[in-house]
């Protein structure tokens, strides 16, 4: 789960040489670095309800699946327009696996002394790993260009999927909630909309027709949402 939120940081000291190398523009840019994390906070309620119906270990295995598709077709870019679709994918996987790794902590480590430790590790290397990530990526852009940021993904996850596939038990929740899609929809609308509006808002500004027009939909899927998980 360590690359998924290194993955956060660690492309921005590569942004100069993707600029250069892809010839992207400004706004190009941004939605490389926001793609993610965009799409990583529409998807975590999601995948953590969905985990819990059809089993964790599987939703774990489909996670690093799409996460190293995700950096596997990021390192074979040949523009900005694939970049940005395929980070949006390896955040589609790291929605799956960091909600769903902190269940599985929590299952594997049943007595309380031992999963409060299990949980302050499983914190720490993830604050870790993002103060890494510009050290780590500066290094790898330096020596071995800015592809190297998203290759270095692609074994760690081949591992952990072996890994996953070894240690890790099935297990689901022991009364997981109904299946809701239209909740779910409306809850990654809600989410994704809001982020949306908030990064396009430096570029249009707050007072833009479509920053107005997505915080007012953004507003009413709010209200649907609620009205609807009341019945």
């Amino acid at each position: 789960m360590i690359v998924v939120v290194m993955d956060i940081s660690i492309v921005n000291v590569a942004l100069p040489d993707i600029r250069r190398d892809l010839h992207a523009s400004v706004s190009g840019l941004q939605w490389t670095v926001d793609a993610y994390t965009l799409v990583l906070a529409a998807f975590l309620v999601a995948a953590g309800s969905t985990a819990d119906r059809v089993g964790r270990r599987l939703v774990l295995q489909v996670g690093l699946a799409a996460f190293g598709l995700g950096s596997l077709l990021c390192a074979l870019a040949p523009g900005i327009g694939w970049l940005v679709a395929a980070r949006a994918l390896q955040a589609v996987g790291g929605a799956m696996l960091n909600p769903v790794a902190m269940a599985v902590v929590a299952t594997t480590f049943p007595e309380p002394a031992e999963r409060a430790k299990a949980i302050g590790v499983f914190g720490s290397a993830s604050g870790l790993s993002l103060a890494l990530g510009p050290i780590l990526g500066g290094f790898l852009v330096d020596g071995f260009g800015w592809h190297s940021v998203f290759w270095v993904n692609v074994p760690v996850v081949v591992v952990a999927i072996g890994c996953v596939a070894v240690f890790v038990p099935e297990s689901r929740a022991e009364r997981a909630r109904r299946f809701d899609p239209v909740g779910q929809l409306l809850t990654v609308l809600v989410l994704g909309g809001s982020g949306y509006a908030i990064i396009e808002s430096r570029r249009l500004g707050w007072t833009s027709p479509v920053i107005l027009g997505l915080l007012a939909a953004v507003a009413l899927a709010v209200c649907v949402l609620l009205a609807y998980e009341r019945r």
